[in-house]
């Protein structure tokens, strides 16, 4: 009999709510770290700091990738397919990719000309450092969050009795998040491609060979919405969307309210 898998199940809301959580204690821990820049002496504070977040960001985008691993074995058991199989669980990111992301979060806090500085540019140290933290706790939960996400990704590729994954998104996801997360199972084994912001939650829903994907109802309302107001407006589907969310969805978007 076939199993059906949903993009809001139990274990997928299970696992989303233990990236959260992980996100938090990384936050927590970027956080802890950022003490480490001095406003007087950026030049020998800032590569200090960018070890500390580059060894926090290893540390969890292991937990994230272990995560993922389970998520995905359990969802494998749920749906009753033959066979074992062991998943690939994703590394790290190099540590070249978070420098970089974190030395464009921190960009802000360097003197400029003030014949070229941004308007960023040209705020109080205090400001520019609370900026820049923020920044830089957005790129490490993508960094980390992808890590995860890339797990789930690759072991639906190479997995023989995987056949497709789904977007899976919260209630109060953004507009972007909800129109992919409302396809439903399109996404084949080779889609490697996860489009995801900084501080998306967004995860990976496994489909197997046998199963039957429903959209949740939620899901299924974005779907709606979107076919009544989006679809068919090429190159505008997203506004329209927005917009649309904005006036008919049970679950307000972020900022709507």
């Amino acid at each position: 009999m076939a199993t059906t898998v949903s993009d809001s199940g139990d274990e997928a809301n299970r696992y989303r709510a233990a990236q959260i959580g992980l996100t938090r204690l990384l936050v927590r821990d970027v956080r802890g770290v950022r003490r480490l820049i001095l406003p007087s002496r950026l030049r020998e504070s800032v590569p200090d700091w960018l070890t500390a977040v580059n060894t926090i960001v290893a540390q969890y985008a292991r937990t994230s990738a272990a995560l993922a691993a389970d998520f995905y074995e359990a969802q494998r058991e749920a749906a009753g397919v033959p066979g074992s199989f062991t998943v690939p669980v994703a590394d790290p990111p190099p540590p070249d990719q978070t420098e970089a992301s974190l030395r464009w979060a921190t960009k802000d806090l360097w003197p400029r000309d003030p014949e070229e500085a941004t308007p960023a540019q040209m705020q109080p140290m205090d400001v520019r450092l609370a900026q820049s933290g923020k920044k830089a706790e957005q790129v490490v939960q993508k960094l980390v969050a992808d890590t995860g996400r890339g797990t789930v990704r690759e072991a639906v590729r190479q997995d023989r009795q995987a056949t497709a994954w789904a977007r899976s998104a919260a209630r109060g996801a953004c507009a972007f998040c909800k129109m992919l997360a409302s396809r439903g199972a399109v996404y084949e084994k080779d889609t490697s491609d996860f489009r995801a912001h900084d501080g998306c939650h967004c995860g990976v829903v496994p489909v197997f060979k046998g199963q039957r994907f429903e959209l949740s109802p939620h899901a299924r309302e974005w779907e709606r919405i979107y076919r009544e107001f989006a679809q068919g407006h090429s190159g505008d589907q997203l506004r329209l969307f927005r917009r649309a969310l904005a006036e008919h969805d049970s679950n307000p978007l972020p900022g709507s309210n």
